[in-house]
Parts: C-alpha cells; structure tokens; sequence
C-alpha cells in the first residue's frame, strides 16, 4: 500500500483545496491530512474561521481522505513520516524547497496551485461584500 502525506489548515474549504487532495490521493492508495490546530494556528499567527473540530469533520468526510491527523507543531512531520509510513509527501508549490529534509524518509512532491482561488482571496472577497 503507498500512503501519502499532506498538511495544511484547509479553512474555508474551496475547489482548490479539493483539487490538491484529489491530486494528493491519485498518487497512492491512502491519503493521510494532516490540519493545524486552532493552537498551531496561532503560533503561526494565522486564525482560521473554522475551528479544527469543524475542518477536521469536513475533512474526514471528503471522499479522498482515508485519515486526519493534527498538526501541532512544525517539528512533527518526520515523526508523521515514520509512524503513518508514508512513501509521499505532498504540498503545493508554494512551500517548494521547505520540505526537502523530509526526503531522507520518502518522496516529497510540490504540487502546482490551483489557479484562480485561495482562501485569502476569499476573505477578502467576503470583507468586501459587507
């Protein structure tokens, strides 16, 4: 079985996210997520409109996805690597480079952006529309 691995904090859920997944699981035959916590979340000074109890249940429901796991910290993904034996790790080209350490323990993949969406954008759409 070939498990891939992905993270991301999937607020506002949008085609390009599913796109990324769908991507993500055509590469193997189970696709793990793993989403920020909402604590994560701000450490990185990033708030989510969802709390990671709603992003996950959404996730989890998504038909790609074979599991969700929290991410709770930056340092964490070479422990994921190993205990879910992931042979791919994936995220989009706009993290290209970040991840190259994780090569030691599998394949990492970046993955073209969908063009024309992102969650920021859709912020700002919805601030605009008040």
């Amino acid at each position: 079985m070939k498990k891939i691995l992905t993270y991301g904090t999937f607020d506002l859920l949008h085609f390009g996210h599913i796109k990324l997944l769908e991507r993500a699981k055509q590469m193997g035959d189970y696709l793990v997520v793993g989403i920020s916590t909402d604590e994560f979340n701000m450490q990185k000074s990033k708030q989510a409109f969802h709390s990671f109890d709603h992003r996950k249940l959404i996730l989890e429901t998504i038909r790609y996805v074979d599991e969700v796991i929290p991410e709770n910290s930056w340092d964490q993904k070479i422990r994921d690597v190993k205990e879910h034996n992931i042979d791919i790790f994936v995220m989009g080209d706009d993290w290209e480079g970040k991840f190259d350490f994780l090569k030691e323990y599998c394949e990492v993949i970046y993955l073209k952006r969908t063009e024309g969406i992102s969650t920021t954008q859709i912020k700002d759409e919805i601030a605009g529309f008040k």
